[in-house]
């Protein structure tokens, strides 16, 4: 067995009596003693604190010294305008591979001199190696292990984050500052997992606790777990690397066309370059042949990943398989994702699941089952 990592605040976890349980590779926080539901709950309704510092934080510097050359090598990795990306702001993307599958999915921030990554734990390892082995030339890539990770969502956000770092009130979504604070230079953002307006802000590991240890003693400001976490993204129809999205789903399936420009799709300027795009930007002109859709079970249970899904009763194989399902403490009833056919992607549609051998009814409907609340 390999040693679970632990990031810099498992010390701070534990005093708080959270429950640890193994995620990608480190020892994480599933609940604290007020529970997955109220947690959910209490960060719809004031302000949630989450330790994402497991999730992997790179630094793209270009050996021209222009950030401009990073941008230009990044795009031949991801289908989104990197090199129209402005100084200060930040754009969600996605590596894919030369099938048109999603490597990873990630956040790409310009920070003047350079490029700051954001990618998921468990693909952290990989994600580097192939940024190593196609950008080494224009690039200095960095893993940033000195840095702790910490996310803070909820309509009580900006508040208590505004008491240690006022400036923050003036951003918008998607922005990136830097602010020098007792607890050492932060870099924010204003983004976040949960559908909710909210901060993530990477802090030196010397100064995690510190920055934690304020934030929970601001009005309102609980810490949540990953359990909670990942009801909330599903609520706000956000996509699970792994579950919802993986090297056999392209962007345009997973309803992720939004992601890729203008500039980079067909007759762009710099349309294509990127590992699938013959694939990616065929499906984005006549159709994929799968979609993503929100579902909704009859009852009060949730019907979990990796359930089949029928056209009816009768059918015998499966036209599609549930990748997400959670019961949604904010909507008050259990919740759903998976890939159907486009035939079958109407909302209203009925569809069936199987159930430890019973067939029951669903219903395909719009996603997200809860409007985002972001700040724009």
């Amino acid at each position: 067995m390999t040693e679970l990592r632990k990031t810099a605040l498992h010390g701070k976890h534990v005093e708080l009596g959270a429950r640890m349980v193994p995620f990608a590779g480190y020892e994480m926080p599933v609940q604290y003693p007020m529970g997955v539901m109220k947690e959910h709950l209490h960060c719809r309704a004031a302000a949630g604190l989450f330790d994402v510092s497991h999730m992997g934080q790179v630094t793209l510097r270009p050996r021209s010294g222009d950030v401009a050359d990073a941008a230009r090598a990044l795009e031949r990795l991801v289908p989104v305008d990197v090199l129209g990306l402005k100084e200060g702001r930040q754009r969600y993307a996605m590596f894919t591979d030369d099938g048109g599958g999603i490597l990873d999915d990630l956040m790409v921030a310009n920070r003047g001199d350079h490029l700051l990554l954001v990618v998921n734990a468990g693909c952290k390892e990989a994600d580097i190696a192939h940024l190593r082995a196609h950008l080494t030339d224009d690039c200095e890539i960095e893993e940033l292990t000195d840095r702790a990770l910490i996310a803070l969502q909820g309509p009580a956000a900006e508040d208590a984050l505004a008491g240690l770092v006022p400036q923050v009130r003036a951003m918008r979504f998607m922005d990136v500052i830097t602010a020098d604070t007792l607890f050492g230079p932060l870099w924010i953002s204003r983004s976040g997992y949960t559908g909710e307006d909210g901060f993530e802000v990477s802090v030196p590991n010397a100064g995690a606790v510190g920055l934690t240890e304020s934030l929970l003693a601001m009005d309102g400001v609980e810490p949540i777990g990953l359990g909670a976490r990942d009801s909330l993204r599903l609520e706000a129809g956000l996509c699970l690397y792994g579950s919802d999205i993986d090297r056999t789903t392209t962007p345009i399936e997973a309803g992720l066309g939004w992601a890729i420009q203008k500039v980079r799709r067909t007759d762009g300027d710099r349309a294509g370059g990127f590992p699938g795009a013959d694939t990616i930007l065929e499906q984005m002109q006549t159709g994929a042949p799968r979609t993503r859709v929100g579902l909704s079970p009859d009852g009060r249970a949730p019907m979990r990943a990796g359930t089949p899904l029928f056209r009816d009763e009768d059918q015998a194989d499966p036209i599609g398989t549930i990748t997400s399902g959670a019961f949604g403490p904010s909507i008050e009833r259990p919740m759903s994702m998976g890939y159907v056919t486009p035939d079958l992607a109407e909302p209203g549609t009925t569809l069936f699941a199987e159930v430890r051998g019973k067939r029951l009814p669903l219903k395909v409907v719009d996603l997200p089952f809860r409007s985002a609340t972001f700040k724009r």
